[in-house]
């Protein structure tokens, strides 16, 4: 049986020398009280019938709320993170007001084993970051993409 397989955007914007990138700290109790390591490029999973890049512009807008931004699509790559779920990221410019986001949601069981079902937002807050800053946010198996990011710009 093949692994999960995960797709998104990492949003990117320059203002001259700087580069930020959009991230978002993901929903639920269990990162509630977590912020570095605990932001995330947006994405989420796609099935084998699923386009990996039409996947990505589909979970930003579920994660967001907002459309997937215009612009050229620039692949990242992939990376497969500690539990074995392969990541592809594709890299747009663009910029949106991270006040704008209605986040998207998702439910699980909360408290544990209390047979109680609660709603949770896929993201809790998004923030734009430098990249230094950016690479303390990130969950540690998405850091690549930001390297990349980095040779890509600068290349």
């Amino acid at each position: 049986m093949a692994g999960k397989t995960s797709a998104g955007i990492l949003l990117f914007r320059r203002s001259g020398e700087v580069t930020e990138v959009l991230l978002g700290h993901m929903g639920g109790p269990f990162w509630a009280k977590k912020d570095a390591g605990g932001w995330s490029v947006p994405k989420g999973e796609y099935e084998p019938d699923e386009a990996p890049e039409d996947a990505a512009r589909r979970e930003f807008q579920e994660e967001l709320g907002m459309p997937a931004p215009e612009g050229e699509y620039r692949p990242l790559g992939e990376v497969k993170q500690s539990g074995g779920k392969v990541v592809t990221v594709w890299a747009v410019e663009g910029d949106l007001d991270p006040d704008q986001i209605v986040p998207g949601v998702f439910e699980m069981e909360w408290p544990p084993r209390s047979g109680r079902t609660r709603e949770f937002p896929e993201v809790d807050r998004v923030a734009w970051f430098g990249l230094a800053e950016a690479e303390e946010k990130l969950l540690k198996g998405q850091r690549p993409f930001l390297v990349r990011l980095g040779e890509l710009l600068n290349g």
